[in-house]
This record gives C-alpha cells, structure tokens and sequence, in this order.
C-alpha cells in the first residue's frame, strides 16, 4: 500500500504537511502559524499493488491551535 496527501485547502499545506508514502505516516515540514491559516483540510489515499489497483481516502483536519491565547 502506498500513501498520498491531496487535496489541500488551503494550497499553502502542501508546503507544510507530508505523508510518508511507505508508512501513512502525517509530519510537518515547516513552521505553523495560527495568524496565517488556523486550519488545514485534506486526503489521504491509500493504493494497493494489486492488478486492477484499489484506492480508498479519507479527509483529514488539521487544527492549529494559538498557544499565546
């Protein structure tokens, strides 16, 4: 099975946010900030290997959260 990020809105998380193709694994790649977007919304899809391959996605929300509040 692999992963993949799509769909993002805002476009600016495809900036910040990365899936690990192997593992599904979700991490940021750069600093967030709560001024600038408070939520990220987007899909994972998952694939198999198989011949025809199978998809299925599930939405994610991010939510950033403003800790000097």
């Amino acid at each position: 099975v692999t992963y993949r990020a799509t769909n993002f809105i805002p476009l600016s998380g495809k900036d910040v946010i990365t899936v690990n193709p192997t593992t599904g694994e979700i991490r940021l790649t750069g600093a967030l900030d709560f001024e600038e977007v408070s939520v990220f919304d987007f899909r994972i899809e998952a694939r198999d290997k198989g011949s025809p391959p199978l998809s299925s996605h599930c939405g994610v929300e991010l939510e950033v959260l403003d800790m000097n509040d």
